[in-house]
């Protein structure tokens, strides 16, 4: 175990599920300030590495693309055939680190509040990689929100610092790459006949992950049992608003296979999803009920786990700190994805180790992916061994 994963470990180890706000606040307050020591303490982060020369000067690139999707993906709120992404290049020294920021309606952001954000973005101030804290905090306090635009930034700065290092982050950060989990593979709401085309096309997957929140949330379930006994998570996307109705469709998928269930009721329904979790037979995951490390006291007591995903929370730095925490409160821990290509997956791949569940599966469901990274090995999720993030460029990169 990490000196970090110790430290991070002490406080809130024993917390309960009923203990009250004002004393998890109050103890949480704690838990961030050791998570940040440990941070500190790995030499990783904010630190100055030997051998940094001072003369070199950070350089940032950019440029929007547009993932295409192999089905028409559909959700409780609509319905998309391609996803707007911008790829970023981080340089020093004739090293380049590359990032991904993917924007998915629900975010509210695009290619023109990306690219003006990163515009903004000077790292030519900096002459060390190295010095994250500087780095990140300097971009984080150019504008509120911008997640994934930010994202994009963390993402290629990792994979430039993980390249200087020689190293991938799964073991910069000890993690044990034979521990990652198998990835859920998603199939979206759709006819009868496409979702038993989607099944086929999954059958190397050990879990599927499922789209609900419509009229056809049970004719879905049916249709995948019809061709398949593999274990199934939904993701309900805030479709369902009456609680009732809810706990009894619950009973019903746990009957079926289900493993948990995420994001069953709107974000704003807390109340309702206190109460949803504490008699749910299955677990509560929270996705569009929280954003990066700040919330995490928000979905506490309310949901049983959370899904962190790099667009949300800002990148790979914020996407660990998460982790950290989640795991000193007993929480459940999934990592997932957006629709994006195979750099933003394989940079979250690196913190799979650490979680119970992974749904890494969104560079599968296109087809213009422009990098080479993870790899799904009988639906397991293998992460490269090169440097850095572990991504390739592929030809058609270099051609935009």
């Amino acid at each position: 175990m990490c000196l970090w994963q110790i430290i991070a470990g002490i406080k809130l180890k024993n917390f309960t599920i009923m203990e009250s706000r004002r004393n998890f606040l109050r103890k949480a307050g704690l838990l961030a300030g050791s998570a940040i020591i440990g941070t500190k303490l790995s030499g990783l982060y904010g630190k100055s590495l030997p051998g940094i020369r001072s003369s070199k000067k950070l350089t940032l690139r950019f440029k929007p693309f547009e993932v295409r999707l192999k089905h028409v993906f559909t959700l409780a709120a609509g319905s998309r055939t391609t996803t707007p992404v911008v790829l970023t290049e981080i340089g020093y020294d004739g090293i380049t680190g590359y990032g991904e920021a993917s924007m998915p309606p629900y975010l509210g952001e695009n290619h023109d509040t990306v690219i003006n954000f990163l515009n903004k973005v000077d790292l030519s101030r900096f002459n060390d990689p190295f010095l994250f804290d500087d780095i990140l905090t300097y971009t984080d306090s150019i504008a509120p929100g911008n997640y994934a635009a930010k994202a994009s930034v963390d993402i290629a700065l990792h994979d430039l610092a993980g390249k200087l290092l020689g190293q991938p982050w799964y073991r910069i950060w000890g993690f044990n790459s034979s521990e990652t989990p198998y990835t859920s593979y998603t199939i979206g709401i759709d006819t009868p006949d496409v979702v038993r085309e989607k099944t086929r096309e999954a059958s190397g997957y050990r879990m599927l992950k499922v789209k609900l929140g419509l009229d056809s949330d049970k004719e879905m379930i049916e249709t995948i049992r019809s061709i398949t006994n593999t274990p199934i998570c939904v993701d309900v996307n805030q479709g369902w608003k009456d609680r009732e109705k809810a706990l009894e469709m619950i009973h019903w998928l746990d009957e079926r296979g289900v493993v948990f269930i995420e994001q069953p009721m709107p974000k704003e329904a807390v109340e309702d999803m206190a109460w949803l979790t504490e008699r749910s037979p299955l677990p509560t995951m929270a996705d569009e009920a929280l954003q990066g490390p700040a919330d995490i006291g928000k979905v506490y007591g309310v949901y049983d786990g959370i899904n962190i995903k790099l667009m949300k929370a800002g990148g790979m730095r914020a996407a660990h700190k998460m982790i950290s925490t989640a795991r000193s409160l007993g929480m459940k821990v999934m990592i997932g994805c957006m629709i994006e290509s195979s750099c933003a997956v394989t940079a979250a791949a690196q913190l799979s180790p650490s979680v119970d569940w992974a749904d890494l599966d969104g560079n599968l469901l296109i087809n213009n992916d422009l990098f080479d990274g993870i790899r799904i090995r009988d639906g397991k999720v293998t992460i490269p061994e090169r440097p850095g993030i572990g991504v390739i460029p592929l030809e058609d990169y270099y051609q935009l």
